[in-house]
């Protein structure tokens, strides 16, 4: 079959022949692009002995007839649910390989399902295909095209983690360690005035430390500021961190406009998101961590990158939920109150 073209414009619609001009030349989509595929899934058996193997998904690429940049998700949900609720388990420029390790693809199961059990999973590779940026017709950053993968099933088995709970530290929190080996990490909430103690549930050993240093029945830790920290203990090197770790909104549509402090967001380990309710005026909004700007996320509510430009709101009580991939990019949901 002879294959059929249409030109994208500022004002067309897809489906449409029309044309555009960029850089000079035509843009020309196929009538009907090729989707992306899904080609392999690895064993999805997890076992914390193998916390640090790397596992790959490989795929291919959108093929829309023309170059593009696209961006690409590798998405799962439980099976039949129609990715009501995503689950985001790696994103990049191309889709022909997503590595994860054991461990981090445990952590991204277990916000959603129970530990030590087979869950079956759908799978997707979804596209974000960007032709141009700054017009605001179809294909652009504000309305970008997508994309779908045809689902794949599979089933994952996930690993409970062992934990430090945190004691007098004002809420019920806990850290844990991914590989089982003695080094626990996670976001806890802190409060300067409150100092805690760790208790592991499984041996009924409490630590405590000073400086870095942690120590068995140790003196209670004094947080070194008010807020959410990232947090590694070291029970077996007699070692403690705590780094400063708070994401917040900045911009035009915020109380504060663009100076600080940002607004605080909080963290849902849950979910693994972070979440503000919040009024807003008509404006423009970023994320970005503890008040600077060497880490901050923009772009669209998909495809959040680093440095990205200012996110357009209109007036209103919203909750946002900011979900961070890989560290470095992510996606939000607004919803309006």
């Amino acid at each position: 079959m002879t294959k059929k073209f249409i030109y994208l414009t500022i004002i067309g619609l897809f489906g449409l022949l029309l044309s555009c001009e960029k850089d000079g030349e035509n843009v020309v989509m196929l009538e009907n692009p090729v989707a992306p595929t899904i080609k392999t899934v690895p064993d999805l058996t997890l076992k914390r002995a193998n916390g640090t193997n790397i596992l790959e998904f490989a795929g291919t690429p959108v093929e829309p007839g023309f170059a593009a940049s696209a961006t690409y998700f590798l998405e799962a949900c439980k099976s039949g649910t129609n990715f009501a609720d995503v689950i985001v388990l790696a994103s990049g420029v191309q889709p022909t390989s997503f590595k994860v390790s054991v461990s981090d693809l445990n952590s991204a199961f277990l916000k959603k399902f129970p530990a030590d059990q087979a869950t079956s999973i759908d799978l997707r590779i979804r596209a974000v295909l960007t032709v141009d940026a700054g017009t605001g017709a179809p294909g652009t950053g504000t309305k970008p095209f997508e994309y779908n993968s045809a689902i794949k099933t599979a089933t994952v088995t996930t690993y409970g983690l062992p934990r430090l709970d945190l004691v007098n530290s004002g809420v019920a929190q806990k850290v844990e360690s991914a590989l089982g080996d003695g080094k626990y990490s996670g976001f806890i909430k802190l409060d300067a005035t409150k100092s805690f103690t760790l208790k592991d549930p499984d041996t009924n050993v409490t630590y405590g430390g000073t400086g870095s240093t942690l120590a068995v029945n140790g003196a209670a830790i004094i947080p070194p500021a008010s807020g959410w920290h990232k947090a590694t203990f070291d029970t077996k090197a007699l070692t403690f961190k705590l780094e400063p770790y708070m994401i917040g909104l900045i911009g035009s549509a915020t109380p504060n406009g663009w100076d600080t402090p940002d607004q605080k967001m909080d963290y849902d380990a849950a979910t693994g998101t972070w979440k503000i309710t919040i009024t807003l005026v008509t404006g423009e909004i970023k994320f970005r961590l503890n008040d600077g700007w060497a880490w901050n996320l923009g772009g669209t509510t998909d495809n959040l990158t680093q440095g990205g430009a200012n996110i357009p709101v209109t007036a209103g009580n919203y909750t946002i939920t900011l979900t961070i991939i890989n560290g470095t990019t992510g996606t939000f949901k607004i919803v309006k109150n």
